[in-house]
């Protein structure tokens, strides 16, 4: 049940920056002179409200999380993309998100607007409490939706790598023995597979979900367990074989 006197006035369920720092300073008494001064340039909150240092001091710490990946936002309340540019004036952050970042990052901060204090009634679920788990189950189903689609990608680069490695299988079986040249042919191609799959692109985005050559044994021995040559030891010899074999031919 619901409790109508137990509404958290403060609590949104999404902030600007600026608006999360005046409810982390509990400034809310000053929200509109705040909002009228400086509302489109946090610079500002330094001169015209020397007497509120951590308004400024907390705006900053919120920009910096977003800045370098530690806290999730949104463009007017929508979430976007880890990285995706948004302008400053149209930049959110909700609720649930801030209050995960702030209970990592700052444990010693328990701001009202974003921690309620407990309720002595058994039984009772205050507004903002019901719109937090509404918006953590929100975010937990985002982040399926995204292992989903990671795992997916997983399956369709090992079902690649797996035609890839057939059709060696089939040359082999067909010529008996390779020749040296062929051999450093193909340790080429493995070299310069492994640095397409563990590279990014111009804008940084990686080209897979492998993150070090390991991974990527590691996933092929899972997938692939008790096939001839596709062993830890042998995948790992000639993967470095593989990437030295390219780096000489670019020297």
């Amino acid at each position: 049940m619901y409790e109508p006197n137990s509404c958290n006035a403060l609590a949104k369920v999404f902030y600007r920056p600026i608006e999360a720092a005046i409810r982390w300073c509990n400034l809310m008494d000053h929200e509109t002179q705040i909002l009228e001064s400086a509302s489109d340039d946090p610079a500002l909150l330094l001169r015209n409200f020397p007497q509120w240092p951590c308004l400024y001091a907390n705006t900053e710490k919120i920009f910096d999380a977003i800045l370098h990946g530690e806290l999730a936002y949104g463009c007017f309340g929508v979430p976007v993309a880890i990285g995706t540019p948004v302008d400053s004036s149209q930049l959110t952050v909700r609720h649930t998100e801030l209050r995960l970042w702030m209970a990592r990052y700052y444990p010693d901060q328990r701001p009202n607007f974003l921690f309620e204090q407990p309720h002595k009634q058994q039984g009772i679920i205050s507004i903002g409490t019901y719109l937090a788990l509404q918006a953590d189950r929100d975010s937990l189903q985002l982040q399926i939706k995204k292992i989903e689609a990671s795992y997916q990608q997983l399956i369709n680069e090992l079902e690649a790598i797996g035609i890839e490695r057939e059709n060696i299988h089939q040359l082999v079986q067909a010529n008996s023995k390779l020749s040296d040249r062929s051999e450093i042919g193909y340790l080429k191609i493995i070299g310069a597979l492994l640095e397409l799959i563990l590279g990014s692109s111009p804008s940084g985005k990686p080209h897979s979900v492998f993150n070090s050559q390991s991974s990527i044994v590691d996933s092929i021995t899972a997938h692939y367990s008790g096939v001839t040559g596709l062993s830890k030891r042998s995948l790992d010899e000639k993967f470095a074989a593989g990437r030295r074999s390219l780096a000489q031919a670019k020297r």
